[in-house]
C-alpha cells in the first residue's frame, strides 16, 4: 500500500465568476507551490484582470499525516465550463464565490452553481468576497439574487478575504463543518 493509498483526500472545489478570487483563496492556504494554468487575459476578462485561469488552479492543506485537503480552482469563463464538470465529478464539496461589489455578476454566479448542483450533490458554502468595495451587496440581497430566499434551506454564506490566512481558514471549516452536519441527515 502507497502513502497516497493510506491518505484521505478530501477535493474542494473554489468556483465563481471572473475576479471573484478563486486563485487567491487557494494561494493564501496552499502549503505547496501553487500550480495554476494561468494565461494572458484576451477577453473582456482584461478589464478585470491581466491573466485569467485557463484549466484550474491546485493546492494542497494538510490536515496531519492521514488526511490532506486538495483545492481545485475552476475557471471564471463559462467557455472553459467542461473543467468545472471534471473538477465537480470528483468533489467532496464546494466553495462559491462570489464579489459582493459587482451585481452584474450574481446571476452568473447562480448559474454557475446550478451547473455543479446538476452535475453532483454535494455541500457547499456561499463566500462572499471584495465586501469591502464601495457598491457592495449586503449578504441577504445577494443571497435572495442567488435564489437563496429561505434562510433555513440556503447554505452557508460567509464572508471571504482572500487575501487573508484566517478568513479563507474560516471558510473552509465552516464548509467542513457543514460537510458533517450534511452528512448526519
Amino acid at each position: 500500500m502507497t502513502l497516497e493509498q493510506s491518505m484521505e483526500i478530501m477535493r474542494l472545489v473554489v468556483t465563481g465568476p471572473v475576479g471573484a478570487g478563486k486563485s487567491t483563496f487557494i494561494r493564501t492556504v496552499s502549503e505547496i507551490e501553487v500550480v495554476d494554468t494561468d494565461r494572458q487575459a484576451t477577453d473582456d476578462t482584461a478589464m478585470l484582470k491581466p491573466k485569467t485561469t485557463v484549466a484550474f488552479d491546485f493546492g494542497r492543506l494538510q490536515f496531519g499525516p492521514e488526511t490532506a485537503l486538495h483545492l481545485y480552482g475552476t475557471p471564471g469563463q463559462s467557455r472553459f465550463d467542461f473543467m468545472w464538470d471534471i473538477l465537480i465529478q470528483q468533489a467532496h464539496a464546494y466553495v462559491l464565490l462570489v464579489p459582493a461589489h459587482r451585481p452584474e455578476e450574481f446571476r452568473y454566479a447562480r448559474r454557475i452553481a446550478n451547473f455543479m448542483n446538476q452535475r453532483r450533490q454535494v455541500p457547499m458554502i456561499v463566500g462572499i468576497t471584495h465586501i469591502d468595495r464601495p457598491n457592495a451587496w449586503q449578504p441577504e440581497n445577494i443571497a435572495l439574487t442567488l435564489g437563496y430566499t429561505n434562510p433555513q434551506t440556503r447554505p452557508p454564506f460567509v464572508m471571504v478575504n482572500a487575501t487573508e490566512q484566517a478568513s479563507v481558514a474560516q471558510a473552509i471549516l465552516t464548509l467542513i463543518q457543514h460537510s458533517m452536519q450534511a452528512s448526519l441527515v
